[in-house]
């Protein structure tokens, strides 16, 4: 990806533009103008639900932490804004490590919980109506698996994915054929359970042979989507952040 389209955060030298992040309205307003391109605050007040008071002054505090900038207008009447990055990211060590940024990683992912059940609505819509052929029936899909793996082997899977993806994404750029496709990617490891023989509300880990997937192996191996793509991809037009692998921003 062109480091002009990524903007990686440090909590040490951004704590306010982290924080500037930690407002789910800001997060989405962020998202769909990357993934819809310029608006109005009228325009995503619309498409939020919100006040286009609140959609006005969620965007200024964006443009103050460089977020969002003016775009061109159609007319003189009210300001257009742009997304200025296509990809925020940071390093997630860093941001656990410091005093109040935590809730960026908590406000982020439940940000990207709510866009992929969107994507999955629409997705489904457009299979129902037609909107997308059948060629793309076989290749889309959610897979849930839950491999053993090593921190080093879990970075080296992320790192080979997202070096993937920018590839695929360069080959096809000019393709006709090409549709957005939402890519998230989730890789969350879980301690072993402790007994919960004693322990009031435990609930077990689920079980990796009961993982579910559209065409997904029950035992784990590939299924017909392939491997699990664990954040959002280096495109993440409509979702609103990347966790970056080691080394990125530090």
């Amino acid at each position: 990806m062109d480091d002009d389209s990524r903007r990686v955060l440090n909590p040490e030298r951004d704590p306010a533009a982290l924080k500037a992040l930690t407002h789910p309205l800001r997060l989405r307003l962020l998202g769909l103008l990357r993934l819809r391109g310029p608006a109005t605050a009228s325009e995503l007040a619309d498409r939020t639900g919100e006040s286009s008071a609140s959609t006005s002054y969620h965007l200024r505090v964006l443009a103050k932490h460089a977020f969002v900038a003016e775009a061109e207008h159609r007319d003189g009447r009210e300001r257009r804004w742009k997304a200025v990055h296509s990809v925020t990211s940071w390093s997630n060590a860093a941001v656990l490590a410091a005093p109040g940024s935590r809730g960026l990683l908590e406000t982020s992912r439940q940000r990207q919980l709510e866009h992929l059940r969107e994507t999955v609505e629409r997705h489904e819509a457009d299979i129902a109506t037609g909107r997308l052929g059948r060629e793309w029936h076989e290749p889309s899909g959610i897979s849930d698996l839950m491999p053993r793996l090593t921190p080093e082997s879990l970075s080296e899977l992320l790192d080979t994915v997202n070096a993937k993806l920018a590839e695929l994404t360069a080959r096809d750029a000019d393709d006709p054929r090409a549709e957005q496709v939402v890519t998230v990617v989730a890789a969350l490891p879980l301690a072993a359970a402790e007994p919960a023989e004693g322990r009031a509300g435990s609930r077990p880990v689920p079980d990796p042979a009961t993982a579910s997937g559209d065409g997904a192996a029950a035992d784990g191996e590939r299924g017909t989507d392939g491997v699990p793509l664990p954040g959002a991809g280096p495109v993440t037009a409509s979702a609103t952040t990347r966790e970056p692998r080691s080394g990125d921003g530090r």
